[in-house]
Formats: structure tokens, C-alpha cells, sequence
């Protein structure tokens, strides 16, 4: 794996638009809005493209002309497919936003994201069936991909009074899940016994057995929701590091989005 470079400068470009008609008169005079006179007939091509005569005019997804200077940049836009992988709750927390903005920035690139432990996600990585990545790393591990933020963990329950049950019911994910490993290597080193209550991949199925008051489990500060307590009497939890991380070799559509990723959540702001 390699990490990922440090993003390059960003800037807006503006594509102006003018309505198909406006443009084949700008193209050949005397071609109107439905192409006709002395131009001849605008045809639709199956391409995008409307041709005039011998001319041709591109059209954007919404069939308005492109004037020369957005037919250029449109001509230059990066296409291809990007197949991104992250774990469930930094996908449905932290991505939603960042992917949907690049996927309106950059119509001509398909995104694929798949949800998935961290050892899978880097597994499909290393068999070139995914192109980035954001990963959960041990802290400090810079051998894993490029650091975008730390994460503090909390344990969290319906009531802080659960804590006091033995052995301590737990709300966990199958292995190999970090939060998973964080909490028992707590409990272990604490002499605290334990039972698995409720074990679940989904982050919707914890969330559930922890309302309902079915145990405690561990979640990164940030994503502690206001109707569950953070409990304190427990044993304190190592931070885990979120990183990105791409294929060797990867680049075009996959930096484009990496750099977005990057730029959007090394700043970390409620962390």
C-alpha cells in the first residue's frame, strides 16, 4: 500500500451554458433554435453531441449547448471509476456529504463504495478489487496509509448504571473489529469480566441493543448521540487513527477523490 500524496491546490472553474439554439447561431449563422436555415438541420447525435452542418456542439446531461469555453473544459473533465471502501459508521457519518458533492463535481467518474471491516477492506485493497480506502490503524501506525484524523473511543449505555452489572454485558462487533479489540483489551487488563450481550456487524443493530438497554459499547466520542450516557467507571480506551489508504498504483479518478476526501476531514472539526 502507499499513502496517499499530501492535495494539491484546488480551484472553481465556471461552466457557462446557453441554451442549444443561442449556440448553433453562435456556430453558423442562420441557424435557429430548431436548427433550421441556411446552416442546415442540427441532428442529435448518439454521443451527446448536436451537430450543425459539418460543426458539432456538445451538450451537457441536460441537453443545453455548451458554449466553446464549457465544451473545452467538458472535453478535459476525468472520467473512469473509483471503488472506495470504508467502514459503516465513518461511510454513514462522515461520507455522505464529501461523496455526493465529487459526484456532482465530476459526472464522468462512477463511484462504488463498499462498507466493510478494516482487515476485509484492506484485503480487497491488496487483490486490487478496491482503489482507496479510509481505514481504522492503530495510533501511530504511519506504515498504514496517510493519517487523516485520531479517534477517541467512549464507552457508552442506555444507563451508566449497567456498568455495575458482573460480569459486564457487552455490546460488540464480531472480530476483527478495532472497537471490539479496544474494549476487551481494557476489560482484560482491568480484571473486569465480561459476556457478549449483543454482538452485530451493523452499526444500526448496536445503536438498537444499546437503546434498549441491553448493555454497554464503544463508540468514537464524536458519534456518541446525546440520548445514550457516556460511562465514565469504565477503563479507559486507546484512540484509534483513521487513515487513508491507496492501491499501489492507483491514480486519476482515485487521487482526485482521495484529495477530496483528505482536504474535507483532516480538519476533524468535532473531534
Amino acid at each position: 500500500f502507499t499513502s496517499m500524496p499530501e492535495p494539491c491546490a484546488w480551484r472553481t472553474v465556471t461552466f457557462s451554458r446557453v441554451p442549444f439554439g443561442a449556440a448553433a447561431s453562435a456556430i453558423e449563422p442562420g441557424a435557429g433554435p430548431a436548427g433550421g436555415g441556411a446552416g442546415g438541420a442540427a441532428v442529435q447525435e448518439p454521443d451527446g453531441d448536436a451537430r450543425v452542418g459539418g460543426g458539432a456542439i456538445m451538450l451537457d446531461g441536460d441537453g443545453m449547448a455548451l458554449d466553446a469555453g464549457g465544451a473545452a473544459m467538458a472535453l478535459h473533465e476525468p472520467e473512469g471509476e473509483v471503488r472506495f471502501g470504508a467502514p459503516e459508521d465513518i461511510a454513514t457519518v462522515h461520507l455522505p456529504g464529501i461523496l455526493g458533492a465529487f459526484a456532482r463535481s465530476h459526472p464522468r467518474i462512477r463511484l462504488s463504495v463498499t462498507c466493510d471491516y478494516t482487515a476485509n477492506l484492506l484485503d480487497q485493497l491488496s487483490r486490487g478489487l478496491l482503489d482507496l480506502a479510509l481505514v481504522k490503524r492503530e495510533a501511530g501506525g504511519a506504515d498504514l496509509g496517510l493519517k487523516v484524523w485520531s479517534e477517541p473511543l467512549v464507552w457508552v449505555a442506555q444507563d451508566a448504571s449497567v456498568a455495575e452489572a458482573s460480569p459486564l454485558p457487552l455490546i460488540i462487533a464480531p472480530a476483527p473489529d478495532i472497537y471490539r479489540k479496544r474494549a476487551l483489551q481494557a476489560l482484560e487488563a482491568a480484571g473486569i469480566g465480561f459476556r457478549a450481550s449483543f454482538t452485530s456487524p451493523s452499526l444500526a443493530g448496536q445503536m438498537a441493543a444499546l437503546r434498549a438497554g441491553l448493555g454497554v459499547g464503544v463508540l468514537p466520542a464524536a458519534m456518541a448521540p446525546r440520548d445514550l450516557a457516556v460511562v465514565k467507571t469504565l477503563p479507559a480506551l486507546h484512540d484509534s487513527e483513521i487513515a487513508l489508504v491507496s492501491a499501489r498504483g492507483s491514480g486519476g479518478p482515485a487521487k482526485l477523490l482521495a484529495q477530496e476526501v483528505f482536504r474535507s476531514l483532516e480538519r476533524a472539526p468535532d473531534r
